[in-house]
């Protein structure tokens, strides 16, 4: 059995699909089901003899020291976040909460259970904790990609909340002993992303006929990784990782915001056309730029592709027409998460950068 925490969010119910594909054997789902957590994104794993689903928050001491006492995992997988940037900036504490309190909380507990191990199982226990690009801060264009000695630099509350969950993960290991590992990892998209996020945001307002809102001058970049391919590297870390190291996962894949957008407008314009063949690139729009924008992320994965072998099997050419298709397939879905608030919340949101 392995506990997978923030289960039913993007990454994490991705990662729970790939593990179930690929024969990993058990997995407790823990997730409290926040306004980015699906159990949809699960449905086709849901009735599967090695899946079980308990919801709860890693913050609830109790509630995480008897569901370890329950499952008895031999690792903890922790994807459980508050992610989006933009949230982060209006309304920060819940990011404090989750991100910082809620991982001490998690790392109190897992630390009693595994310290109440027996030898053996002691050292097979692993801990492992997902974490962000977005610590190391924003690079210049000429500057080399993030590697894991980079310092932390973080520009937003989401990362400022990520890089000091990274550094309670470094003190438990160091300081008691607790066998973690951490990886970093550059924008994710795919399958069952919440609509909230750049890529699944563009195609359905495409798609709605809506505004395609772009910051700023839509020059800043990110390192695109797809999803499945930041699977694999859990796994393999999850695996054969080094106790205590620290492992990029970035795709080399490069990109300006414009350039995912127009991208975006190009296979909708092949896939599903407008009706007045109007290309869907005339949507595009310009809002005010948010604070503290960080201009450029890259990642460079070269310790974990040396040390592990771990190779992307997607460039982004191949990993967005997945991407695209997906959403072109999965209306039902895509209505089950845009709910009343979410649009609310989306139009406020945008309706403000353009003012």
């Amino acid at each position: 059995m392995i506990l997978v925490t923030g289960g039913a969010g993007f990454i994490g119910s991705n990662f729970i699909r790939d593990w179930i594909a690929q024969g990993g054997g058990p997995v407790t789902n823990l997730d409290c089901l926040t306004y980015a957590g699906n159990l949809a994104s699960l449905a086709d794993v849901a009735a599967r003899p090695e899946y079980r689903f308990a919801r709860g928050d890693i913050g609830d001491r109790a509630f995480v020291r008897q569901l370890l006492s329950d499952t008895r995992p031999r690792a903890v997988v922790n994807f459980a976040a508050e992610s989006h940037v933009d949230r982060s900036i209006h309304s920060g504490g819940e990011f404090v909460r989750t991100n910082v309190v809620g991982t001490f909380n998690l790392l109190e507990e897992v630390r009693a259970y595994w310290s109440a191990l027996p030898p053996a199982e002691q050292a097979a226990f692993r801990f492992l904790h997902v974490s962000t690009d977005e610590v190391y801060g924003s690079l210049d264009f000429a500057d080399p990609p993030f590697t894991e000695s980079h310092r932390y630099a973080p520009n937003s509350p989401y990362s400022a909340s990520k890089a000091a969950s990274d550094h309670l993960v470094r003190a438990a290991h160091h300081t008691y002993g607790l066998p973690v590992l951490t990886t970093n990892c550059s924008n994710n998209y795919g399958p069952y992303h919440f609509p909230e996020k750049l890529i699944p945001l563009m195609i359905l307002h495409a798609l709605q006929g809506k505004p395609l809102p772009v910051y700023g001058d839509g020059r800043n970049v990110r390192d695109w990784l797809y999803v499945a391919d930041h699977c694999s590297a859990i796994r393999l870390v999850l695996e054969k990782g080094r106790v205590g190291e620290t492992y990029n996962v970035g795709g080399r894949n490069e990109k300006s915001n414009l350039e995912v957008v127009h991208a975006i407008c190009t296979l909708l314009d092949e896939l599903s056309p407008r009706a007045d063949a109007v290309p869907y690139a005339a949507q595009v729009s310009y809002v005010k730029d948010r604070p503290g924008h960080d201009r450029r992320y890259a990642i460079d994965a070269t310790k974990l592709e040396s040390e592990l072998g771990w190779r992307a099997a997607e460039d982004f050419a191949t990993g967005l027409r997945k991407t695209v298709q997906w959403y072109l397939a999965n209306p039902a879905w895509i209505e089950g998460v845009t709910s009343g608030a979410y649009r609310q919340w989306v139009d406020q949101h945008y309706a403000q950068a353009a003012a």
